[in-house]
C-alpha cells in the first residue's frame, strides 16, 4: 500500500526492518545504562488471532523495577485493518472507512530519580486507500521531554539535538515541528504544557516517500543522542521524599494527557489494538493531589512558571505566545 511507482512489498519490508532495528538499538542502550545487575527488558512477541478487528504482529519490550528506570516500555507493531479509525482521518476525511496498514515504534521511559525526565518518542508509517484507488502513505513521529525538576541545559540539549536531526530536511522543519509539539502536548483542561516539548509531526508526506521516510529515520536515530546524556548526568542526583512525592504528582498529568488527549492512544484503542501494549506508557506509580500549592520560591513552583511554558529554548529560552 504505497505511492504509485514504489514496490509495496519491498517498501514495507524496508520500513519494518528499520523499525525493528531501532527498537533493538534503543533497548540495548537502556540495558547498558542499567548496568551489571540492572533490570533487563522482557520481550513479549504477539500476533493478532484470526477474526480480530486488526491483523498483524509486534514485539512489546518492557523493563520494570530497574536501577535507573522504574518502568520503560518500547513497542514495535505492524498491523492491518479493514478501516481507519476516526482518530486517523481527522485531516484526511477522504480516507474515512478505508483499509489501512500501520507500523511504528513507540516508547515511554519513566526514570526512578525525579531529576531524570520522563521521555516519549514515536516514529510510524501509515498507508491507506479505498479499493480501486492509489493508496496514500504518510509518516508521523517526534520526541518530547517531561521533566519533574526543570534544568535549562537539559532542555537546550534536547531541543538542539532535535533541530540538528531535522536540519538536512529544511530549515523550516524544526521550528514547525517544535510549535506542533507545543500545541499537541498540551493539557487543555489544565491550560498547561505536558513538558518542555521537542518535535512532533503527523500526516507528513510533503517531501515524497523517500525523503519523508529519511526524515523519520533521522528523528528515530537522534533519540539516544537527545536523551541518554541527560540520563547519565542526572541519574545519581541525590533526592528525598519531597522530590519523590512531586514526581508522582506530576506523573498524574502524564496519565491525564495520554488517556484524554493522545491521538496515538485513541487510534490503538479505537482500531482494536492490543490494550496491554497501547498502555505501556503508563507509569508504575502515580498520585493526584487536590489543588496542590507549592511555595512560590520552590523548585516545584519553578517547573510550572519557567518550564511548562512555550519557550524558544535555542534562543535564550524566551517565552512564546501560548
Amino acid at each position: 500500500m504505497q505511492e504509485p511507482g514504489l514496490n509495496p512489498a519491498a517498501t514495507v519490508a524496508t520500513v519494518r526492518s528499520y523499525l525493528q532495528g531501532l527498537q533493538a538499538r534503543i533497548t540495548d542502550a537502556l540495558e547498558a545504562v542499567e548496568g551489571e545487575g540492572g533490570a533487563r527488558f522482557l520481550a513479549d512477541a504477539w500476533s493478532k488471532a484470526p477474526g480480530e478487528p486488526l491483523q498483524g504482529d509486534g514485539l512489546t519490550k518492557i523493563l520494570e523495577n530497574g536501577r535507573v528506570f522504574e518502568r520503560a516500555g518500547c513497542g514495535f507493531s505492524h498491523v492491518r485493518g479493514p478501516q481507519l479509525p476516526p482518530s486517523a482521518t481527522q485531516h484526511r476525511p477522504e480516507l474515512a472507512g478505508a483499509p489501512f496498514e500501520a507500523m511504528g515504534v513507540s516508547l515511554v521511559f519513566h526514570p526512578r530519580n525525579p531529576y531524570v525526565p520522563t521521555v516519549h518518542m514515536n516514529v510510524r508509517m501509515i498507508a491507506a486507500g479505498h479499493p480501486g484507488h492509489a493508496p496514500t502513505c504518510w509518516f508521523g513521529g517526534g520526541m518530547d521531554l517531561t521533566p519533574y525538576y526543570g534544568l535549562e541545559e537539559d532542555a537546550v540539549h534536547f531541543h538542539r539535538t532535535c533541530r540538528d536531526a531535522l536540519a538536512p530536511f529544511g530549515d523550516d522543519k524544526y521550528p514547525r515541528f517544535k510549535q506542533w509539539c507545543d500545541e499537541y502536548f498540551y493539557l487543555k483542561h489544565r491550560n498547561e504544557q505536558r513538558g518542555v516539548g521537542g518535535v512532533f509531526y503527523d500526516d507528513f508526506s510533503e517531501l515524497g516517500f523517500e525523503q519523508s521516510l529519511a526524515m523519520t529515520q533521522a528523528v528515530g536515530d537522534a533519540f539516544l543522542k537527545a536523551y541518554l546524556p541527560i540520563v547519565e548526568k542526572r541519574q545519581d542526583t541525590p533526592y528525598g521524599e519531597r522530590e519523590r512525592d512531586f514526581q508522582l504528582y506530576r506523573r498524574g498529568r502524564y496519565v491525564e494527557f495520554n488517556l484524554v488527549w493522545d491521538r496515538g492512544t485513541h487510534f490503538g484503542l479505537q482500531s482494536g489494538g492490543r490494550t496491554e501494549s497501547i498502555l505501556l506508557s503508563m507509569p508504575p506509580l502515580v498520585a493526584w493531589s487536590y489543588q496542590r500549592s507549592d511555595a512560590a520560591d520552590s523548585a516545584e513552583a519553578a517547573l510550572t512558571k519557567r518550564f511548562l511554558v512555550r519557550r524558544d529554548w535555542l534562543a535564550g529560552g524566551a517565552a512564546t505566545a501560548a
